[in-house]
C-alpha cells in the first residue's frame, strides 16, 4: 500500500508569509535579473575562426579544459537534486524557492559547453580519455557519494559535507580556477570571444552558488557542535585531489612553455588563494546566530555578484 502524503498547510498564506530579505530571496532576485542568459543566443561564429588559427598543442589545452567543465557540469547537475529535497524537506522555502534557480543555471551551463564542443572543436567522439584519476574520484566518487546520500541521511553532518563537496571544492575551488585560466589565456588575446562571454556569465552564476553554498555552511556549523569539524576535515581531505586535477591536467604540457604562456603554479597558487577565501569567511561566521550571518551575507553581496566572497 502506497502511504499517504499529506500537509497542515502553507507558509505563504500564512501569517509567516515570505522573508523577503532573507539571504536566499536575495540571490534569486539576482538570479532573475542576472541568470537568465541563453547559451544558444551566444555568437560562437568567432570562436570557430580562432580555432582554426590555434596550435595542435592549444587546441588540446582548450579542448582538454573544455571536457572536464563539460563533465563536471554535467555532474553537478544530475547530483544536486537530493540537497534541494533535504532543504525543502526542512521547510525552508526561501531556500528552496532560490534553489530552483541553481538547478536550471547548471542545466545551461551543461547546454554552454556542449553547445561549444559541437559546433568550435567538433568534438564529437568520446572525450572520456581526458578525465585523469583525481578528476575521476572527485566527480564520479565524492561528489555522488556525498550528495546522494543526503537521500537516506538528512543529517546536518551530511549536509555539511554534501555542501563542502559540490559548493567549497567543485565550484569554489576548481570551476573558479578553470575561469581563471580561461581569462588569462584569452583575454589579452582577443581570442574565442564567444567562450569568454559564456564564461563570464557561467562565473556570475556561480559566484551565487558560492554564496548561497557559504551561507548554506554556516547556518549548518553553527547549528552543530560537531559542524566545524566536520567542515573543515571534508575541505582539507578533498583540497589534495583538487590540488591533484591541477597537476594531472599539467602533465600533459611543458610547464615552462605551457600553451598560451601558463603555468601550472599560477594554476596551484590561484587554487590556494581560493581555498584560502572560503576558509577565512567560515571563520569569520563561526559562533555567529543566523540572523548576524545574514547581515555579513548580505554585505559581501555585490550589485553585479562578480566577487564571490569577502576577501
Amino acid at each position: 500500500m502506497t502511504a499517504a502524503f499529506t500537509r497542515d498547510g502553507y507558509a505563504t498564506i500564512s501569517g509567516r508569509g515570505l522573508d523577503w530579505e532573507s539571504v536566499p530571496m536575495r540571490l534569486f532576485q539576482k538570479a532573475k535579473r542576472l541568470g537568465t542568459w541563453d547559451p544558444q543566443a551566444l555568437d560562437l561564429s568567432r570562436d570557430a575562426a580562432d580555432w582554426n588559427g590555434f596550435t595542435d598543442l592549444e587546441r588540446d589545452f582548450l579542448l582538454r579544459t573544455l571536457v572536464l567543465f563539460q563533465a563536471g557540469e554535467e555532474g553537478v547537475t544530475s547530483d544536486l537534486l537530493p540537497l534541494i529535497m533535504a532543504i525543502a524537506a526542512e521547510g525552508r522555502l526561501e531556500e528552496e524557492i532560490y534553489l530552483t534557480s541553481f538547478l536550471w543555471e547548471e542545466a545551461k551551463h551543461v547546454e554552454f559547453f556542449r553547445r561549444w564542443l559541437d559546433q568550435v572543436a567538433l568534438a564529437t567522439g568520446d572525450l572520456a580519455s581526458f578525465l585523469t584519476p583525481s578528476y575521476s574520484h572527485l566527480f564520479l566518487v565524492e561528489l555522488p557519494s556525498a550528495l546522494q546520500a543526503l537521500q537516506t541521511d538528512r543529517s546536518v553532518e551530511a549536509q555539511i559535507r554534501a555542501s563542502v563537496t559540490y559548493n567549497m571544492i567543485i565550484e569554489g575551488v576548481l570551476a573558479e580556477t578553470g575561469y581563471h585560466g580561461f581569462r588569462q589565456s584569452l583575454e589579452a588575446n582577443g581570442k574565442m570571444p564567444g567562450l569568454l562571454e559564456g564564461i563570464r556569465l557561467l562565473s556570475r552564476d556561480e559566484s551565487r552558488h558560492i554564496r548561497y553554498g557559504v551561507f548554506l555552511l554556516d547556518r549548518l556549523i553553527n547549528s552543530s557542535p560537531s559542524g566545524w569539524d566536520v567542515m573543515n576535515k571534508v575541505m582539507n581531505k578533498l583540497f589534495v585531489p583538487a590540488l591533484g586535477v591541477i597537476s594531472e591536467f599539467w602533465e600533459n604540457y611543458d610547464d615552462n612553455n605551457g600553451p598560451f604562456g601558463q603555468r601550472m603554479e599560477t594554476y596551484i597558487e590561484f587554487a590556494s588563494v581560493q581555498f584560502d577565501k572560503r576558509m577565512k569567511v567560515l571563520e569569520r561566521d563561526r559562533g555567529k546566530s543566523i540572523a548576524e550571518i545574514a547581515q555579513a551575507t548580505v554585505a559581501d553581496m555585490t550589485e553585479d555578484d562578480l566577487v564571490t566572497v569577502a576577501t
